[in-house]
Protein backbone atom coordinates (compact mmCIF):
# COMPACT_ATOMS: atom_id res chain seq x y z
CA UNK A 1 0.00 0.00 0.00
CA UNK A 2 1.23 3.39 -1.09
CA UNK A 3 0.01 7.00 -0.68
CA UNK A 4 -0.59 8.52 -3.97
CA UNK A 5 -0.76 12.43 -4.38
CA UNK A 6 -2.74 12.78 -7.92
CA UNK A 7 -2.74 16.15 -9.07
CA UNK A 8 -6.28 17.30 -11.74
CA UNK A 9 -8.37 14.95 -10.05
CA UNK A 10 -11.58 16.24 -10.45
CA UNK A 11 -12.49 14.52 -13.92
CA UNK A 12 -10.89 13.10 -16.65
CA UNK A 13 -7.26 10.92 -16.27
CA UNK A 14 -6.67 12.22 -12.88
CA UNK A 15 -10.52 11.07 -11.69
CA UNK A 16 -9.97 7.68 -13.16
CA UNK A 17 -6.23 7.11 -12.01
CA UNK A 18 -7.54 8.18 -8.15
CA UNK A 19 -9.93 5.60 -8.38
CA UNK A 20 -7.82 2.88 -9.72
CA UNK A 21 -5.19 3.77 -7.23
CA UNK A 22 -8.08 3.49 -4.30
CA UNK A 23 -9.97 0.33 -5.22
CA UNK A 24 -6.00 -1.17 -5.92
CA UNK A 25 -5.58 -1.00 -2.07
CA UNK A 26 -3.47 2.54 -2.35
CA UNK A 27 -4.12 5.98 -0.05
CA UNK A 28 -4.64 8.61 -2.45
CA UNK A 29 -4.40 12.38 -1.78
CA UNK A 30 -6.78 13.14 -4.25
CA UNK A 31 -6.06 16.82 -5.67
CA UNK A 32 -7.79 19.84 -7.48
CA UNK A 33 -8.32 23.56 -6.93
CA UNK A 34 -12.02 22.70 -5.60
CA UNK A 35 -11.97 20.02 -2.84
CA UNK A 36 -15.99 19.60 -3.36
CA UNK A 37 -15.02 18.41 -6.63
CA UNK A 38 -13.56 15.99 -4.88
CA UNK A 39 -15.13 15.09 -1.77
CA UNK A 40 -16.83 12.29 -2.84
CA UNK A 41 -14.29 10.33 -3.07
CA UNK A 42 -12.95 10.85 0.46
CA UNK A 43 -16.79 10.18 1.36
CA UNK A 44 -16.61 6.45 -0.30
CA UNK A 45 -13.14 5.79 1.03
CA UNK A 46 -12.58 7.02 4.80
CA UNK A 47 -9.52 6.56 5.55
CA UNK A 48 -7.88 5.88 2.52
CA UNK A 49 -8.95 9.08 0.21
CA UNK A 50 -8.48 12.76 1.12
CA UNK A 51 -9.72 15.69 -0.94
CA UNK A 52 -7.34 18.42 -0.80
CA UNK A 53 -7.06 22.05 -1.99
CA UNK A 54 -4.00 22.46 -4.43
CA UNK A 55 -3.73 24.98 -7.31
CA UNK A 56 -0.38 23.46 -9.38
CA UNK A 57 0.48 27.71 -10.54
CA UNK A 58 0.45 28.87 -6.72
CA UNK A 59 3.66 27.92 -4.73
CA UNK A 60 1.86 28.53 -1.06
CA UNK A 61 -0.88 26.23 -2.34
CA UNK A 62 1.11 23.40 -3.33
CA UNK A 63 3.37 23.90 -0.19
CA UNK A 64 0.00 23.34 1.49
CA UNK A 65 -1.30 20.67 -0.14
CA UNK A 66 1.79 18.68 0.59
CA UNK A 67 2.08 19.18 4.33
CA UNK A 68 -1.75 17.89 4.68
CA UNK A 69 -1.50 14.89 2.46
CA UNK A 70 1.93 14.18 4.86
CA UNK A 71 -0.29 15.02 8.42
CA UNK A 72 -2.73 13.04 7.23
CA UNK A 73 -1.03 9.76 5.52
CA UNK A 74 2.68 10.22 6.79
CA UNK A 75 4.20 10.27 3.89
CA UNK A 76 3.78 10.86 0.03
CA UNK A 77 5.41 7.72 -1.84
CA UNK A 78 4.06 8.44 -5.13
CA UNK A 79 3.26 12.10 -7.01
CA UNK A 80 1.61 12.30 -10.05
CA UNK A 81 1.62 15.71 -12.06
CA UNK A 82 -1.33 15.19 -14.09
CA UNK A 83 -3.34 19.02 -13.90
CA UNK A 84 -3.38 20.60 -17.12
CA UNK A 85 -5.45 21.93 -20.18
CA UNK A 86 -4.70 22.93 -24.04
CA UNK A 87 -3.87 26.02 -25.21
CA UNK A 88 -4.22 26.10 -29.26
CA UNK A 89 -2.70 29.03 -31.02
CA UNK A 90 -0.56 29.53 -33.71
CA UNK A 91 3.14 30.39 -32.77
CA UNK A 92 2.39 34.12 -33.82
CA UNK A 93 -1.10 34.16 -32.06
CA UNK A 94 -0.12 33.33 -28.88
CA UNK A 95 -0.87 35.64 -25.87
CA UNK A 96 1.73 36.44 -23.61
CA UNK A 97 -0.60 36.06 -20.31
CA UNK A 98 -1.94 32.84 -21.36
CA UNK A 99 1.45 31.10 -22.39
CA UNK A 100 2.87 31.98 -18.94
CA UNK A 101 -0.34 30.90 -17.24
CA UNK A 102 0.16 27.42 -19.47
CA UNK A 103 3.96 27.14 -18.30
CA UNK A 104 2.74 27.87 -14.96
CA UNK A 105 0.33 25.16 -14.74
CA UNK A 106 2.05 22.62 -17.27
CA UNK A 107 5.98 22.88 -16.43
CA UNK A 108 6.90 25.24 -13.36
CA UNK A 109 3.54 23.85 -11.32
CA UNK A 110 4.87 20.70 -11.70
CA UNK A 111 8.41 20.97 -11.23
CA UNK A 112 7.13 23.46 -7.55
CA UNK A 113 5.36 19.93 -6.63
CA UNK A 114 8.56 17.25 -7.33
CA UNK A 115 10.77 19.64 -4.82
CA UNK A 116 7.88 19.64 -2.45
CA UNK A 117 8.02 15.95 -2.07
CA UNK A 118 11.73 15.15 -2.92
CA UNK A 119 12.58 16.02 0.56
CA UNK A 120 10.65 13.07 1.90
CA UNK A 121 11.48 10.58 -0.84
CA UNK A 122 15.23 11.35 -0.17
CA UNK A 123 14.89 10.77 3.51
CA UNK A 124 13.39 7.41 2.59
CA UNK A 125 15.18 6.63 -0.41
CA UNK A 126 12.49 5.65 -2.00
CA UNK A 127 9.60 6.93 -4.25
CA UNK A 128 8.04 7.56 -7.93
CA UNK A 129 7.62 10.58 -9.52
CA UNK A 130 4.87 10.31 -12.45
CA UNK A 131 4.79 13.18 -15.08
CA UNK A 132 1.78 12.92 -17.25
CA UNK A 133 2.90 14.37 -20.77
CA UNK A 134 1.66 13.90 -23.92
CA UNK A 135 2.84 12.46 -27.45
CA UNK A 136 1.84 16.16 -28.89
CA UNK A 137 5.35 16.75 -26.71
CA UNK A 138 6.93 15.11 -30.06
CA UNK A 139 4.60 15.22 -32.73
CA UNK A 140 4.00 18.99 -32.42
CA UNK A 141 0.63 19.54 -34.25
CA UNK A 142 -0.36 22.69 -36.02
CA UNK A 143 -2.11 25.27 -33.43
CA UNK A 144 -0.41 23.31 -30.58
CA UNK A 145 3.26 24.23 -30.41
CA UNK A 146 2.87 26.18 -26.85
CA UNK A 147 1.05 23.17 -25.42
CA UNK A 148 4.22 20.61 -26.87
CA UNK A 149 6.83 22.94 -25.63
CA UNK A 150 5.38 23.27 -21.83
CA UNK A 151 4.83 19.25 -22.03
CA UNK A 152 7.91 18.98 -23.64
CA UNK A 153 9.79 21.33 -21.31
CA UNK A 154 8.37 18.71 -18.63
CA UNK A 155 9.66 15.68 -20.29
CA UNK A 156 13.19 17.48 -20.71
CA UNK A 157 13.34 17.84 -16.59
CA UNK A 158 12.13 14.39 -16.33
CA UNK A 159 15.12 13.10 -17.61
CA UNK A 160 17.39 14.99 -16.43
CA UNK A 161 15.99 14.00 -12.87
CA UNK A 162 15.76 10.59 -13.32
CA UNK A 163 19.13 10.33 -13.79
CA UNK A 164 19.84 12.41 -10.53
CA UNK A 165 17.09 10.59 -8.13
CA UNK A 166 18.69 6.84 -9.54
CA UNK A 167 20.93 6.42 -7.10
CA UNK A 168 19.09 7.51 -4.48
CA UNK A 169 16.23 4.61 -5.56
CA UNK A 170 13.59 6.96 -6.76
CA UNK A 171 12.38 6.64 -9.99
CA UNK A 172 10.80 9.18 -12.51
CA UNK A 173 8.21 7.87 -15.48
CA UNK A 174 7.07 10.21 -18.12
CA UNK A 175 3.31 8.60 -19.56
CA UNK A 176 2.32 10.05 -23.15
CA UNK A 177 -0.90 9.29 -23.80
CA UNK A 178 -2.53 9.68 -27.15
CA UNK A 179 -6.45 10.94 -27.49
CA UNK A 180 -8.26 10.38 -24.29
CA UNK A 181 -12.14 10.71 -24.06
CA UNK A 182 -12.01 13.02 -21.82
CA UNK A 183 -13.27 17.12 -21.74
CA UNK A 184 -9.61 18.01 -23.06
CA UNK A 185 -11.16 19.07 -25.98
CA UNK A 186 -14.10 20.93 -24.29
CA UNK A 187 -14.09 22.60 -20.92
CA UNK A 188 -10.16 21.56 -20.41
CA UNK A 189 -9.69 23.72 -23.97
CA UNK A 190 -8.55 27.45 -24.32
CA UNK A 191 -7.56 29.06 -27.45
CA UNK A 192 -5.88 31.92 -28.00
CA UNK A 193 -8.47 34.98 -28.72
CA UNK A 194 -6.53 36.37 -31.15
CA UNK A 195 -6.95 35.09 -34.86
CA UNK A 196 -4.91 35.89 -37.90
CA UNK A 197 -6.90 34.01 -40.83
CA UNK A 198 -3.32 32.90 -42.89
CA UNK A 199 -3.04 30.28 -40.16
CA UNK A 200 -6.76 28.85 -40.48
CA UNK A 201 -6.11 26.43 -43.26
CA UNK A 202 -3.12 24.76 -40.93
CA UNK A 203 -4.80 25.03 -37.67
CA UNK A 204 -8.16 23.10 -39.66
CA UNK A 205 -10.29 26.55 -39.22
CA UNK A 206 -11.30 26.46 -42.65
CA UNK A 207 -11.88 22.89 -43.34
CA UNK A 208 -13.08 21.23 -40.23
CA UNK A 209 -11.28 19.84 -37.03
CA UNK A 210 -7.97 18.76 -37.77
CA UNK A 211 -7.88 16.70 -34.87
CA UNK A 212 -8.04 12.87 -34.79
CA UNK A 213 -10.88 10.68 -33.22
CA UNK A 214 -10.44 10.06 -29.07
CA UNK A 215 -9.69 6.53 -28.88
CA UNK A 216 -8.25 6.15 -25.39
CA UNK A 217 -10.20 4.82 -22.49
CA UNK A 218 -9.47 7.06 -19.41
CA UNK A 219 -9.97 3.90 -16.96
CA UNK A 220 -7.88 1.56 -19.56
CA UNK A 221 -5.24 4.05 -19.00
CA UNK A 222 -5.40 4.19 -15.04
CA UNK A 223 -5.06 0.85 -15.22
CA UNK A 224 -2.36 0.95 -17.70
CA UNK A 225 -0.52 3.36 -15.26
CA UNK A 226 -1.10 1.42 -11.96
CA UNK A 227 0.53 -1.69 -13.80
CA UNK A 228 3.70 0.11 -15.20
CA UNK A 229 4.07 1.81 -11.36
CA UNK A 230 4.03 -1.26 -10.36
CA UNK A 231 7.13 -2.46 -12.13
CA UNK A 232 10.62 -3.08 -9.90
CA UNK A 233 12.00 -1.39 -12.68
CA UNK A 234 9.15 1.50 -14.59
CA UNK A 235 9.75 2.44 -17.97
CA UNK A 236 11.52 5.89 -18.26
CA UNK A 237 8.36 6.61 -20.91
CA UNK A 238 4.92 5.15 -21.10
CA UNK A 239 2.66 5.68 -24.57
CA UNK A 240 -0.81 5.12 -23.70
CA UNK A 241 -2.80 4.54 -26.87
CA UNK A 242 -2.66 3.23 -31.09
CA UNK A 243 -2.51 7.01 -31.76
CA UNK A 244 0.47 7.69 -29.45
CA UNK A 245 2.08 4.75 -30.69
CA UNK A 246 1.62 5.41 -34.78
CA UNK A 247 2.64 8.94 -33.91
CA UNK A 248 5.38 8.20 -32.07
CA UNK A 249 6.55 5.64 -34.34
CA UNK A 250 6.02 8.23 -37.57
CA UNK A 251 8.04 11.06 -35.66
CA UNK A 252 10.87 8.89 -34.82
CA UNK A 253 10.96 7.40 -38.24
CA UNK A 254 11.05 10.99 -39.98
CA UNK A 255 13.21 12.18 -37.70
CA UNK A 256 16.01 9.36 -38.54
CA UNK A 257 15.35 9.64 -42.48
CA UNK A 258 16.45 13.28 -41.78
CA UNK A 259 19.40 12.44 -40.09
CA UNK A 260 20.45 9.99 -42.25
CA UNK A 261 20.30 12.35 -44.96
CA UNK A 262 22.59 15.05 -43.19
CA UNK A 263 24.55 12.34 -41.50
CA UNK A 264 27.81 13.42 -43.75
CA UNK A 265 26.56 17.60 -43.31
CA UNK A 266 26.68 16.74 -39.50
CA UNK A 267 30.09 15.17 -38.97
CA UNK A 268 31.82 17.86 -40.93
CA UNK A 269 31.66 20.66 -38.45
CA UNK A 270 34.39 17.86 -36.53
CA UNK A 271 37.96 19.76 -36.24
CA UNK A 272 40.01 17.98 -37.88
CA UNK A 273 43.52 18.25 -35.45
Amino acid sequence: MATWLITGTSSGLGRALAGQALAAGHRVAATARDPRAVADLAKAHPGAAAAIRLGVADQASITAAVETAESRFGQVDVLVNNAGYGYTAAIEEGEDDAVADLFAVSFTGPVALIKAVLPGMRARRAGLIINISSVGARITLPGGGYYSAAKAALEAASGSLRRELAPLGIRVMVIEPGSLRTDFRGRSARRSQARIPDYDQALGRAGGPALGPQRGDPAQAARAILAAAAEAAPPALLLLGSDALDGYRAHAQAERDDIARHQQLTLSTDATD
